[in-house]
């Protein structure tokens, strides 16, 4: 295991050890969490992260290590005050692929995050968790409706939302677990997500891809926005809670791959056949987050939109 100073300011409200913390999200963020004076450890495998992402981050340290090396993360989670896990398998036709793989990562690797939180008397759990557990749903998502996954993604979620809710009940420590709707933002070059898939095909000169006629529905949600949500999540706390975070707006993906289209020069768009586990609609109920934690989304689809192709545009991701 490699521990990495970066030299960033150090803090006393708190040290949160990010898992995944060179990913998408985590880069984002570091941050937030660091202007609201805690200290950051990254922990990521840099298997699809970048090492110099998080280091350009405002992280305070970073460790190289794998979610399945329980004595890895162990050892990082040393001395935190807080864990958010953001390190998993995190595509639904990947799980439906190879299941095994994402239970191993989804199942395991949340129970030995959590075995870390709790041995190190970390003070809060968060768990990156999604509204995949729900399955096919009449919209909006919320926490009230009893989980049927239908994919193994789903599935996998549905369980590390259980052992968050078990760790809580059985020793005491406080976890959130916070379902992402449809993240997309700058640093997302490696998701499979479909914004970033977009902005990727787009800049190769290729097709936007959309699986079927393009009526079915996400929730999009900018990842600053999410981030907020995070981060409030860690200083307010709770405890067993599960709660959406969105940007509570229904928007066709047929519409997303116009709008991208539109901002990277007229890409033409791909309809393929529908995917295995793909659900029809999705949006999020975002009223327990903004009763629990403030949440408030910020930026329009519009400009996450602009702000978005211009990063990968700019980047050349």
């Amino acid at each position: 295991m490699a521990v990495t100073p970066t030299g960033q300011g150090q803090t006393t409200r708190g040290r949160v050890l990010v898992t995944g913390g060179a990913g998408f999200i985590g880069v984002n963020l570091a941050t937030m969490l660091a202007d609201l004076g805690l200290a950051t450890r990254c922990f990521d495998d840099f298997s699809t992260g970048r090492r110099d992402d998080a280091e350009r981050a405002s992280y305070d340290e970073i460790v190289e290590g794998d979610i399945l090396d329980a004595a890895a993360l162990a050892e990082a989670a040393r001395g935190c005050t807080h864990v958010v896990h953001l390190a998993a398998q995190a595509g639904v036709p990947t799980s439906v692929a190879d299941p095994v793989t994402d239970c191993e990562l989804n199942v395991r690797g949340t129970l030995h995050a959590l075995l870390a939180a709790r041995d190190a008397g970390a003070q809060g759990f968060v768990l990156a968790s999604s509204s995949a557990p729900l399955g096919e749903i009449t919209p909006p998502a919320h926490e009230g409706l009893v989980p049927r996954p239908t994919s193994p993604y789903g599935a996998s979620k549905l369980a590390g939302e259980a052992y968050c809710s078990a760790f809580a009940g059985s020793y005491g420590l406080p976890t959130v677990a916070l379902r992402f709707s449809n993240v997309y933002g700058p640093y997302s070059y490696h998701k499979g997500s479909v914004v970033a898939a977009f902005c990727k095909a787009a800049l190769a000169g290729e097709p936007l891809v959309v699986y079927g006629d393009g009526s079915q529905t996400r929730d999009f949600v900018f990842v600053e926005d999410l981030c907020r949500g995070i981060a409030s999540a860690v200083t307010i706390g709770g405890t067993g809670l599960v709660a959406h975070l969105g940007s509570g707006t229904e928007t066709t993906v047929l519409e997303v791959a116009r709008q991208v289209s539109a901002r990277a020069g007229d890409v033409p768009v791909d309809h393929r056949p529908v995917r295995a586990g793909d659900v029809t609609r999705s949006f999020s109920d975002i009223s327990l987050a903004r009763e629990l934690f403030g949440y408030a989304p910020r930026v329009a689809l519009a400009e996450g939109l602009d702000r978005t192709v211009a990063w990968f545009q700019e980047s050349g991701a």
